[in-house]
């Protein structure tokens, strides 16, 4: 299977179980447009496509990895709509598409963010699933992901260190939070909502999504310099104007392109063991590391 089909094919199944489970709840019809314009303007499904992936090494993927495919994306989707308030990056573009505080309004985008957070644990915990010690594990790796020991401490040490002169150590801490913490609790979420996994498994995953959780980074801040707004989706040049620590001005811009070509083989030596089976996440990490939006 190509990437294009695996792509298709994860995004079909996401999207289906997404838009089963959002539905309408008539109270509020208008936080439930705002949910869905956030949840439907053009992401590319990257952390679902992770988890289908990590779950075909294993297995089938099921109706557990359905919801968490969703659940990951809702997460996803709560923190770009918070990440481009005003009081955090400011953003007017989002894939090409006005945010959803100026597709709205502010207080709609925020309550919409917080509807979709716990839209995520809602579809996890559902007792249709059945399985409760396999659903108590993964609530358990989404919300150390998504919050305090994850993505939230990364945001808050990024908001923290604008204006600021920080060494590559600190920048790696931040983004192993900010954007590596949700990467890598696809990568493992998926495996798990196949059933019993070894921690040997896990453990090579995991070397997996870490380096494929800083590359996306690094290849973020690439692009960041190196495609037009038209491309990017979002304002060029965005992180450098608001004098965020990136990776080129920390190593240059040959040096960053040089890291994300480490990761890439750290990440494909991670998965090796399991041979052919991986060759979606071998797909993934290139997808990652070569894209230019």
């Amino acid at each position: 299977m190509t990437l294009d089909d695996f792509s298709q094919y994860a995004r079909h199944r996401v999207d289906d179980y997404l838009t089963q489970n959002l539905g309408q709840y008539q109270p509020a019809s208008h936080l439930q447009d705002a949910m869905t314009y956030s949840l439907f303007n053009g992401g590319k499904r990257v952390r679902p496509m992770l988890a289908y992936a990590s779950a075909s090494l294993f297995g089938e993927a099921n109706e557990l990895t359905d919801a968490s495919a969703a659940a990951i994306e809702s997460i996803h989707a709560y923190s770009l709509i918070h990440d481009d308030l005003p009081a955090m990056d400011d953003d007017d573009l989002r894939r090409g598409k006005p945010t959803c505080h100026i597709q709205y309004d502010e207080a709609t985008a925020i309550l919409a963010g917080d509807a979709l957070q716990t839209f995520a644990f809602e579809l996890l915990s559902h007792p249709k699933h059945k399985n409760t010690a396999t659903q108590l594990q993964l609530i358990q790796e989404l919300v150390h992901a998504s919050g305090r020991y994850g993505m939230v401490t990364g945001q808050m040490i990024d908001l923290a260190n604008v204006g600021k002169q920080i060494n590559i150590e600190a920048l790696e801490q931040m983004h192993q939070h900010k954007t590596g913490a949700l990467i890598r609790a696809s990568v493992r979420m998926g495996a798990i909502s196949t059933g019993a996994i070894s921690e040997q498994d896990l453990s090579a995953l995991d070397a997996y999504a870490a380096a494929i959780g800083l590359a996306f980074q690094v290849q973020d801040d690439i692009i960041d310099i190196t495609s037009d707004t038209a491309t990017l989706g979002k304002t060029q040049f965005s992180d450098e104007e608001a004098n965020k620590p990136t990776y080129p001005k920390l190593l240059g811009l040959e040096g960053a392109q040089a890291l994300a070509q480490t990761l890439r083989q750290q990440a494909l030596a991670a998965i090796s063991p399991f041979g052919d089976a991986a060759q979606p996440l071998v797909e993934l990490a290139n997808y990652i590391i070569d894209r230019n939006h």
